[in-house]
């Protein structure tokens, strides 16, 4: 794996008390030493100062990091503000989205389009910041067409982008498909798979259902005859994430970005079971 771009996310706590479990989560989380940790950006900017604040207290304990950058809502001035911000507390990764709207927010901001943002970043700071963008291997869920969604992602890497991390998925052939079609386009750049590791089943339906990410049905019928035996379901979920991360790897996939949910416990089994 010391080959590999190996990552882990996490999201901004929103208590006290979340903050400190995930430092606790961060602390078992570093012993894996990921090449860095990203975190995420809420909707239309909604937790701006938890993203920063909890990118800053992990580069303190020395690791690397990266903020999540949505743009939609956002404008040229707020968006210049947050950059400026970054590159003076010396952040040189950037994960570019275009982001979701909060509920109740009408159409608005300067950016409609996350390769919008790449443009604007690199000509806002050049090279200061690596910027990776998000791909859909299962195509995203508010794309018109498979074609068109992948004319989007061209777009975001011709605007400037230095890699990309993958929505999270079960299916393998969907991201080999993916980076071959990327790559017959002309797109060449990491494209490193979201991994979501499975310790749920009525919590990764429902993330599922709304971020487009198809749960095989093979696999949703096993996890859903386990009832409430969680243990069984975490026994199953780590054997099939294992499986597809093995897949990945051995396939030529450049790494490994895991959607941790603040939690240490499924990510590291995981990791451990490849490195073995």
């Amino acid at each position: 794996m010391a080959d590999h771009n190996f990552s882990i996310e996490f999201f901004p706590p929103k208590t006290v008390e979340g903050a400190e479990k995930l430092r606790a989560t961060r602390a078992k989380l570093a012993e894996l030493h990921p090449k860095y940790f990203s975190v995420t950006f809420g909707a239309g900017g909604t937790t701006q100062h938890g993203t920063l604040d909890t990118v800053l207290e992990i580069m303190a304990s020395g690791a690397d990091a990266a903020p999540h950058l949505s743009c939609v809502g956002g404008t040229r001035e707020s968006i210049r503000a947050i950059l400026n911000e970054y590159k003076a507390n010396g952040i040189k990764r950037v994960v570019a989205l275009r982001g979701d709207l909060p509920s109740g927010y009408g159409a608005g901001g300067e950016f409609r389009y996350a390769n919008e943002l790449v443009e604007f970043m690199r000509a806002e700071t050049g090279d200061w910041f690596h910027i990776e963008v998000a791909a859909y291997p299962e195509v995203h869920p508010q794309a018109r067409s498979p074609q068109a969604d992948l004319d989007a992602f061209v777009r975001k890497v011709q605007a400037g982008a230095d890699a990309a991390i993958t929505q999270y998925f079960y299916n393998a052939d969907a991201y080999f498909q993916f980076v071959e079609s990327a790559a017959a386009a002309g797109v060449n750049v990491p494209v490193v798979a979201g991994i979501m590791p499975i310790t749920n089943y009525s919590q990764l339906m429902r993330f599922s259902d709304m971020c487009g990410a198809e749960i095989p049905r093979w696999i949703r019928l096993k996890l859903a005859s386990y009832g409430d035996d969680t243990a069984s379901i975490k026994a199953f979920g780590l054997d099939v994430v294992t499986d597809l991360c093995e897949r990945l790897l051995e396939g030529g996939a450049p790494g490994l970005h895991f959607y941790s949910m603040n939690q240490a416990v499924a990510t590291t089994a995981i990791w451990q079971r490849l490195v073995r």
